[in-house]
């Protein structure tokens, strides 16, 4: 686990005053995060506490409706995923989003195809599939990601290796930071050391991310810190360890209330 950075170093992503309602419901209220490069930052809560609904403000898919987002210490504007890509955000959901009849390839540059020349009109341009071919690689290479065969539809691949492809379809494209929502859940013993060695290397390589996890043996390991919500509010911020193990459970179930 990397060391904790200074509190005072700015951060990639910060989250100020979130604050979200669906009808009478306070799904956030007023929560405070702060993701720094090369950190891995664990988001904890039960059910119903607001981590999903906060995920998704910080990727565009849902608008917060007071609070502000910062990355790299300003302030912008994310009002749909789009907007969270174009600003170097990536989230991998827990169904994946892959296409299960095309290879990894195609799934790592689906909406993103290469293809030219950039002069011709879209219709006239041809796929550069040596060039995507060849990025894949790269990227998979780099993260020490291997696949049976990158011409194998992910749909024939073990849950581990689809794991692996979202994960690493988005920190190619992502500049600034990557959100995982659960992303050991359903998997073996095997494939989720796999994708929490995946998750290791990502850091290694310089990456801010942001996990949401119920798997606490899973945040114990990578995460160096753990933020903890509870009824739509940030209720704790530690840094896991043995000792701090059982503050954290009491923190998400509400203990002593």
């Amino acid at each position: 686990m990397s060391a904790l950075l200074s509190t005072r170093a700015v951060a990639v992503l910060s989250v100020r005053g979130a604050t979200k309602r669906f009808g009478g419901v306070l799904a956030l209220d007023g929560v405070d995060l702060d993701v720094r490069r090369g950190e891995v930052l664990a988001l904890l809560g039960d059910n119903g506490a607001g981590k999903s609904t906060l995920i998704k403000c910080i990727a565009g898919a849902l608008r917060l409706d007071s609070g502000s987002i910062e990355m790299d210490g300003v302030e912008v504007t994310v009002h749909s995923p789009r907007d969270a890509q174009a600003l170097g955000i990536e989230t991998v959901y827990q169904d994946l989003a892959l296409f299960d009849n095309l290879s990894p390839i195609d799934n790592f540059y689906a909406g993103r195809e290469l293809a030219g020349p950039s002069w011709a009109p879209r219709s006239l341009r041809v796929l550069r599939r040596r060039s995507m071919q060849a990025s894949t690689d790269e990227v998979l290479s780099r993260l020490q990601v291997v696949l049976p065969d990158l011409s194998t539809p992910v749909g024939l691949m073990s849950g581990g290796q689809r794991q692996a492809v979202a994960v690493s379809r988005a920190a190619a494209f992502a500049s600034k930071i990557v959100i995982l929502d659960e992303p050991t859940a359903a998997l073996g013993v095997r494939e989720a050391r796999k994708v929490l060695d995946l998750i290791s290397r990502l850091r290694d390589h310089g990456t801010a991310i942001l996990v949401v996890s119920h798997a606490m043996d899973h945040v114990m390991e990578v995460a160096d810190r753990a933020v903890v919500l509870r009824r739509g509010r940030k209720v704790g911020e530690l840094i896991p360890s043995m000792d701090t193990y059982h503050e954290i459970v009491s923190l998400i179930v509400g203990g002593g209330e």
